[in-house]
């Protein structure tokens, strides 16, 4: 007689912490041979707010955080996820991905992870400044962190592109909400396994799963939201993201990469979630000597 398959139930992830979904619905995506790999959450609006007060809370001891200790709490997400590689390529292959492509698709996330922790303690350095100025009065810009950052994932990958939007949007003291693929979405609750037997504080990194086009709206709209990043070509989701984000002047960034090659990293992806800050230092003059106050 053949034993009956036990699908696992994949919760959300709030706060550090990994409550069912308060709508109680959820729903079984199939893989390429139709055949159902798990019970995901229905996430709700309900959901999405809870997601973004846990990143706001967090948000504040994230951002003051040494940037050199951030860089050892991302360095600690790829040590963990290193340990389940083996977890991590049988689930996508579950999805429907080939062995080849995701034991690459790992290797690659974990790689990800280490080069944006190297770059936390030095961007600052790199895109930072000194400005010349008429006045007496030196002159700094600095890149500092936006606060709450909703992330629309890419909808054709697992993990990759999952890890490739987190890893320098966390890097660079921000806190995010994100919206994981809804056909493949087991990889990302995985992931938020990895995060929450790691370093990184409860609330900096929130995953909901469930339908785009429930979850969206509440997201885009909300006006504790600072910025938004959607990795993906649905023009009809980019004119929702320009509409409703003007409630706060939320900052949008669309990427549209193939999250396997080179260029789907590198700095401007730390840069592009945060915001410039110029300081204005006077200088006094005593005795023909300059001196700083």
């Amino acid at each position: 007689m053949e034993r009956l398959k036990i699908l696992k139930t994949y919760k959300i992830y709030i706060g550090g912490k990994f409550p069912r979904t308060e709508s109680g619905r959820y729903y079984t995506p199939l893989n390429s041979e139709g055949e159902a790999f798990g019970n995901i959450c229905l996430s709700s609006r309900k959901d999405i707010r809870n997601a973004v007060v846990a990143a706001r809370k967090a948000f504040g001891g994230w951002s003051e955080r040494a940037a050199f200790n951030r860089g050892q709490i991302l360095y600690r997400i790829g040590e963990m996820l290193e340990g389940r590689k083996s977890q991590f390529i049988e689930e996508l292959v579950i999805q429907g991905v080939s062995t080849v492509d995701a034991k690459a698709e790992v290797e690659l996330a974990i790689d990800r992870l280490v080069y944006y922790a190297g770059w936390c303690d030095k961007y600052h350095q790199v895109l930072g400044s000194v400005n010349p100025v008429a006045s007496s009065h030196f002159n700094f810009s600095t890149h500092e962190a936006m606060g709450v950052v909703g992330i629309i994932a890419d909808e054709n990958t697992s993990l990759i592109g999952l890890v490739s939007i987190i890893a320098p949007t966390i890097a660079s003291g921000n806190t995010c909400v994100v919206i994981a693929s809804e056909s493949k979405p087991i990889g990302a609750i995985t992931f938020a396994e990895v995060l929450s037997t790691s370093d990184v504080p409860g609330g900096v990194v929130n995953i909901v799963t469930g339908s785009k086009e429930e979850l969206i709206q509440p997201l885009v709209s909300h006006m504790d939201v600072n910025g938004l990043i959607y990795s993906g070509k649905d023009r009809e989701i980019m004119k929702e993201l320009n509409s409703a984000s003007t409630s706060n002047l939320k900052r949008i960034r669309h990427y549209e990469h193939h999250w396997m090659e080179p260029k789907s990293q590198g700095l401007h992806f730390i840069s592009d979630c945060t915001e410039v800050k110029t300081t204005w230092h006077p200088i006094e003059n005593i005795g023909g000597a300059s001196s700083s106050y």
